[in-house]
């Protein structure tokens, strides 16, 4: 494993699991597989309703919870809520998050982020995130709350590697947390003639490359997945080095291409999206 230190110095797996799209029972089981495969860093939110089954898994796994670097999300319609970072501890099963985000910028995220802080000085909460914001509002963030942020997760790949937010995130000493590391699963990008000769080159799979590509860019990753072998294969990258030809090479690939944008009205349904129970 590769780490990266955040600005507020606490230390962060480079490679972890998603759990996005998962049902309780299947987050229980790839969490718990995860772990027991030597993986430490493990990503939920309380809008994919398996914080309870991710709690579940952990406490299966086995593995100390001090080892474990946790990752979840606050949902815009409790950003506002005093006892939503505890009734997160409860659904987890657990005392303290290691990172916590906004999920989505809705017009209430300064009154969530404010939240936040509070379970920072608390103890709750060691390092501070914001998920899905565009360029202007991290620069807010930055710049007018009291305690910076130390995190933003963002849709990244070779496809659209986020060059601008990079030149942010310098200045300031931000990690960058990449969503789609793969691409959304786009056959296309995965079959990249650079991936599949470098793939050959290092006896690896195109993902492989892929996913080495985000370590080397200084992305932390978080692909999901619930079976077993391919966690395992998602993690089996810091085993190899792709060169600066290599890395060069990559690059070219960039088609500045998204895969999600959020619209206004998009955001201003997040805003009033009421949860199912999470059990």
């Amino acid at each position: 494993m590769e780490y990266i230190t955040l600005n507020n110095k606490v230390k962060m797996p480079m490679a972890g699991i998603g759990v996005f799209m998962m049902s309780p029972a299947e987050a229980e089981a790839s969490v718990e597989s995860a772990l027991k495969s030597g993986v430490r860093l493990i990503d939920t939110a309380n809008g994919y309703m398996n914080e309870s089954g991710t709690g579940r898994g952990i406490k299966k796994s086995g593995v100390p919870r001090e080892e474990i670097f946790l990752v979840t999300k606050l949902w815009p319609t409790v950003y506002e809520k005093e006892t939503a970072v505890d009734e997160t501890l409860k659904r987890l099963g657990t005392d303290y998050i290691d990172l916590l985000f906004l999920h989505q910028p809705t017009d209430n995220w300064r009154e969530g982020y404010r939240n936040i802080e509070k379970a920072v000085k608390a103890g709750k909460v060691k390092a501070i995130g914001l998920s899905n914001f565009p360029d202007e509002l991290l620069k807010e963030a930055i710049g007018t709350m009291e305690l910076k942020p130390q995190v933003v997760q963002v849709e990244a790949h070779p496809y659209y590697p986020q060059t601008e937010l990079k030149k942010i995130l310098a200045e300031t000493g931000m990690g960058l947390m990449a969503w789609y590391p793969l691409g959304h699963g786009d056959k296309s990008l995965r079959e990249e003639p650079v991936f599949t000769e470098l793939a050959k080159k290092y006896g690896k799979s195109n993902a492989q490359i892929i996913l080495r590509w985000h370590i080397q860019s200084g992305n932390v990753v978080i692909p999901g997945s619930k079976n077993p072998d391919h966690i395992r294969d998602n993690f089996d990258i810091f085993d190899f080095v792709l060169s600066d030809e290599d890395m060069a090479q990559i690059a070219k690939v960039n088609k500045n291409k998204r895969y999600y944008t959020a619209t206004p009205e998009m955001i201003a349904a997040y805003a009033t999206m009421e949860l199912q129970a999470d059990l």
